[in-house]
């Protein structure tokens, strides 16, 4: 059993087995993905510091459960291509920055980043040359989120498939989150299959699990749907607000409440849009919950959740962590039909024909008239989740690959 005391790890030199991680996109400990990378390690007697941004009244360097964090300030939401380039550059400039700090400070022997955004394989061959490993976990389609956030291809495009085929081919080891990227990692990315290990998203099962309703969020209502996640210009947030208006409005179904936890980009676009269709009474606005506990009321007194991501490039070969973890709690699932959807969720996922809020609505409200359904959705999630996707399971096949790599062996020792 894994605890926050075991024995450290250590290397070839008897020294502690050191690792840095580095996030461009959200702050750690916000980022759940990263931070149960982060305590897995450590847990298992590794020593760990963590590079990300940090909100603003947050200090540059604190210690957390025994990880080193190193933040930099948050830059404002990026809407535009250009300030796109400028937060790419602002953050491998602080990451490189305070990655020097950390050498000097703490040490480090395994350079170990996640995407987005695919910038950090400078930093990955530079540290290589001095010695170290290089880890890219690779989280997100970087050249599909890019198309799908500013509806187009062109040079930016290139330059981040080229950036991420640099960062495959750099790579000591290579994370995937599910067998369509590491198709990817395979295919366009041209990476070496001994290097790849699939790691899924989720969240424990130990700290994640169904908890007794809160009635006041219904706002005296007979249901309450879900949404969680980002919300950002390729999240469909817009699609759960105007699916929202649809059971109300259109329909005439009343008898419910709406509740979107979460933040980002278009968040005030989202509200605005809320209000403007006369919603406020029906939506409410939580912004991100860092409390676990209050977390895991919202969705245990949800009837369902809806991940309203459209179906594109991007989706159909990504694994949402929202969708883990309302099986998680035992959530029924209305959502796009996508590859890793369907073979995360299966039978614990109902999704509409199509993409419009309007048949996102109506697969809403036909589920909540089903209480049997949703009763067997639940069952069926829950125990897939415990089953095949808790982090326990994922941890296993990080740790081994971790192992693997600091005795300079192949990270995925399947292959032959």
């Amino acid at each position: 059993m894994l605890t926050g005391h075991s024995t450290p790890q250590v290397g070839e030199t008897g020294q502690a087995r050191r690792v840095l991680l580095v996030l461009e996109n959200l702050p750690v400990p916000h980022d759940r993905r990263m931070w149960q990378v982060a305590t897995s390690l450590r847990r298992a007697g590794y020593h760990v510091s963590v590079i990300s941004p940090r909100p603003p009244e947050d200090p540059e360097y604190c210690e957390l459960e025994g990880i080193h964090l190193y933040r930099y300030p948050m830059l404002p939401p990026t809407h535009s291509v250009g300030n796109f380039i400028r937060e790419a550059f602002y953050c491998l400039w602080h990451t490189f920055r305070l990655s020097r700090r950390v050498e000097k400070e703490q040490g480090f022997d395994v350079f170990h980043v996640g995407n987005p955004l695919d910038i950090f394989w400078p930093l990955g061959l530079y540290y290589k040359l001095r010695g170290k490993k290089f880890v890219y976990e690779h989280r997100d389609l970087c050249p599909e989120l890019y198309e799908v956030r500013f509806k187009k291809r062109g040079l930016f495009y290139h330059l981040q498939v080229l950036f991420e085929r640099r960062s495959y081919q750099l790579a000591d080891m290579i994370i995937e989150m599910n067998e369509s990227y590491r198709q990817n990692a395979l295919q366009r990315g041209r990476a070496r299959p001994e290097k790849i290990v699939i790691v899924r998203s989720g969240p424990r099962a130990s700290e994640f699990y169904p908890v007794e309703p809160e009635p006041a969020f219904k706002k005296g209502k007979k249901h309450l749907v879900c949404y969680l996640g980002i919300m950002g210009p390729q999240d469909g947030t817009d699609i759960f607000v105007r699916a929202a208006h649809h059971i109300v409005h259109t329909r005439g179904y009343t008898d419910v409440h709406f509740v979107a936890i979460g933040s980002g980009d278009c968040l005030e676009e989202v509200k605005r849009l809320s209000h403007d269709l006369g919603m406020d009474e029906y939506i409410t606005f939580t912004g991100f919950i860092r409390e676990r506990e209050l977390l895991l009321r919202y969705l245990s007194t949800a009837d369902v959740g809806v991940a309203s991501d459209p179906d594109n490039s991007y989706t159909a070969r990504s694994t949402m962590n929202k969708i883990i973890e309302f099986m998680a709690v035992g959530l029924p699932i209305v959502a796009t039909k996508s590859i890793e959807n369907k073979w995360s969720a299966q039978e614990a996922l109902i999704s509409p024909p199509d993409d419009r809020p309007e048949s996102f609505g109506d697969t809403i409200l036909e589920l909540l008239h089903d209480e049997a359904r949703r009763k067997a959705m639940s069952e069926y999630g829950r125990k897939r989740f415990l089953e095949c996707l808790s982090w326990e399971r994922s941890e296993q096949v990080l740790l081994t690959a971790y192992d693997r790599l600091f005795c300079g062996l192949p990270p995925n020792g399947d292959v032959k």
